[in-house]
């Protein structure tokens, strides 16, 4: 007498089931660690890119102000101040995103610097900002998960069901 059932035959009831490692893999890549991994992956391009815009702690070089009046120039935004902004932003947003603080503000304020590049500044880098904006709208839309200091001190971390 044959005892298999359907369900055992088709492999769904193995550990080794595309059911069973996919409820595995779920469980160990949870949204903490999305967030976390967002979190980083922005802010290490953006920490770096501000960091070329200075020449120690945080004096701008000539070349950034030249870049600035020439290769970066934005409509209404004077160089000087354009550069002054920016540069502040790649060192500050990324500090936020690595501690989770602010996670939202900092994941818009990275997202208007990507659309600024994307459209005044790189407009054929498209795929590379998309690579940015991607993280950032999951972090606006999901927050920093529980990985950060926005957990800690309980900020904003609620989403409705």
């Amino acid at each position: 007498m044959n005892t298999m059932t359907s369900t055992s035959r088709s492999g769904s009831g193995s550990p080794w089931s595309l059911a069973s490692l996919r409820h595995r893999l779920e469980a160990w890549i949870s949204d903490d660690l999305i967030a976390l991994a967002a979190r980083f992956s922005i802010a290490g391009v953006f920490w770096l890119s501000g960091r070329t815009k200075v020449e120690g702690w945080f004096t701008l070089t000539d070349t950034t102000f030249l870049l600035f009046r020439q290769d970066y120039a934005l409509p209404l935004i004077p160089p000087e101040m354009a550069a002054y902004m920016a540069t502040t932003a790649e060192h500050v947003l990324p500090i936020l995103l690595v501690l989770g603080l602010f996670t939202r503000f900092a994941a818009l304020g990275v997202l208007g610097m990507t659309a600024v590049i994307q459209l005044f500044v790189y407009p054929s880098g498209w795929p590379t900002h998309l690579s940015w904006a991607a993280p950032m709208l999951y972090l606006v839309g999901r927050g920093p998960g529980r990985w950060s200091l926005d957990h800690v001190f309980g900020w904003g971390l609620r989403r409705n069901p």
